[in-house]
Parts: C-alpha cells; sequence; structure tokens
C-alpha cells in the first residue's frame, strides 16, 4: 500500500508539474484563435469560433515568413559553425600533447562561461561597427558562434575523454590524418553529443532578441523575436495575431525538441561514464 501511495504522489507530481510547464504554451495556442475581444474577456475560455484569419494575417501582412527565413538562416548558420569549431577545440584539448597548454586553454574557455553577454553589448557593437559587419547577418552569426563556443567545448570535450585512444591509433595505422580522424572516427561517435548541443545552441539563438534588436536596423533583416515585438506597435494590440505569431516563431523549436529528444538525454549522460 505505502509503494502504491508513494507511486501515485509522485505521478501526481509529475502531472502538476506537466500542467505548469504546458499552460503557457496551451494559453497562447487558444488565444491566436480569438479576437480582441474574446482574448480580454475571456482570457481562459475557449473561442467561440476559431478564428484561423490571425495566422493569415501574421504571414500575409507583417512578413511573418521572411522573418521566419531570417531566423532560421541566422541560428543554423552560427549553430554548426560552433559546432565544428567546438569539436575542433575540444579534440586539440582533449588531445594535446602539451597538458599545460591544454588546461589553460580549457580553463579560460569555462571562465568565459561566467561572463554574461548582455554585459558585452557596448563593446560589441563598437567591434561590430569596426569590422563593418553592422546591420547584416554577420552581426548575430559572428557573437552568436563566438558565445556557444564555451559551453560547446565543454560538453564535447567531457565525451572526447571517454573515447578510448586506441580507435584513432588504429586509424592512424590505416593512413587517417588528423583531419581524417576528426571527419571518419570522432564525429560519427559524438554524433550523440553533437546533437544536444545542436539544439541548446539554436533553441538558444532562436530566441535571442537583444543582440538582435540592436545590431539589425534594417527591416528586411529583422529576426523572429525582434519581428514579434514591432508586430504589436503595427497592429496596435492585436492579441490574436500577436499569439499566432508568438505560435508560428515556438513551431520550429518544438519539432526540433520533439524530433531529437532521444539523442538529448544520450549526448548529456554520453560523456559521464567511462568504459
Amino acid at each position: 500500500m505505502r509503494r502504491t501511495a508513494s507511486g501515485m504522489i509522485r505521478h501526481l507530481i509529475l502531472v502538476l508539474y506537466l500542467i505548469i510547464v504546458l499552460y503557457p504554451l496551451l494559453f497562447i495556442l487558444n488565444s491566436s484563435f480569438k479576437n480582441n475581444s474574446e482574448v480580454v474577456l475571456h482570457p481562459w475560455g475557449l473561442p467561440e469560433k476559431f478564428k484561423i484569419e490571425n495566422y493569415v494575417d501574421a504571414f500575409a501582412s507583417s512578413h511573418i515568413g521572411s522573418y521566419f527565413m531570417n531566423s532560421l538562416y541566422v541560428s543554423t548558420t552560427a549553430t554548426t559553425a560552433a559546432i565544428l569549431l567546438a569539436t575542433a577545440i575540444a579534440y586539440a584539448i582533449t588531445r594535446m600533447k602539451f597538458p599545460k597548454v591544454s588546461k589553460l586553454v580549457y580553463g579560460i574557455l569555462l571562465l568565459s562561461l561566467l561572463i554574461s553577454p548582455a554585459s558585452l553589448l557596448i563593446p560589441l557593437y563598437i567591434m561590430i561597427k569596426k569590422l563593418g559587419i553592422y546591420n547584416t547577418p554577420f552581426a548575430l552569426i559572428v557573437p552568436y558562434t563566438a558565445f556557444s563556443i564555451p559551453l560547446s567545448v565543454f560538453v564535447i570535450a567531457a565525451f572526447l575523454k571517454s573515447i578510448p585512444k586506441e580507435l584513432e591509433e588504429a586509424g592512424i595505422m590505416d593512413g587517417l590524418s588528423v583531419y581524417g580522424l576528426l571527419w571518419r572516427i570522432v564525429m560519427p561517435l559524438t554524433l550523440p553529443t553533437l546533437v544536444t548541443v545542436f539544439i541548446l545552441n539554436f533553441m538558444g539563438h532562436w530566441n535571442e532578441f537583444i543582440m538582435a534588436n540592436l545590431f539589425l536596423s534594417s527591416q528586411d533583416l529583422r529576426t523572429l523575436p525582434v519581428a514579434v515585438v514591432s508586430f504589436m506597435d503595427k497592429f496596435q494590440m492585436n492579441y490574436g495575431a500577436l499569439t499566432a505569431s508568438v505560435m508560428i516563431s515556438a513551431i520550429p523549436v518544438i519539432i526540433v525538441y520533439t524530433v531529437l529528444q532521444r539523442h538529448i538525454i544520450q549526448g548529456v549522460t554520453s560523456g559521464s561514464v567511462k568504459g
């Protein structure tokens, strides 16, 4: 009886946690099919008539589709670049023949995790202006990539330490170069970890607002988070269309996480056990 009661309590706690987590998403989804009066007067009620026009307005009138592609391009490019650089750095750190240099580089990367990107906005703005990439996609791709490398290196290096060096020695005997080892042996073995890092970085880049708002002044280059904020002013608080645009911006993250969630768990735990 005690086991049954404790099991019911654990399941009840999980159900309550699930409700708390899903409630904001379900509230926005429900509001995206309402008109303004229903959102204001009956925020928790179901819509009397599902207003699909909100999604049509979001795409046709506010050009959400172009902002969607801007976010997809910037997030995918920055995440891919960060993974490639982080994998090379992590491989060099874990296989470097100079332990002191390796520990120094690793320590610097870990210390950089303590620095908040928001504290560097002014020097970043000045640097981007001097590089001549202000108001271009690279104004976001470069800082996004740089800020993603430390955590990516930390996660990837933890897994690389568990890979037997005998596999690489066998590759060297077969005539593989360093790049061949990295591409044919290391990358396939670290795929679950790389998928995990990709998802975490992609979600962060997709939802980032401050740098996207500061470093891009052209309306055609805006990303989705910035576009949603401007969407409020443009449509004078059209809550239905606003929540529809929020749902559109959340769809890619939901899909990516749902499809690859198994890789996240496997990637997080893969480097924790050796052998």
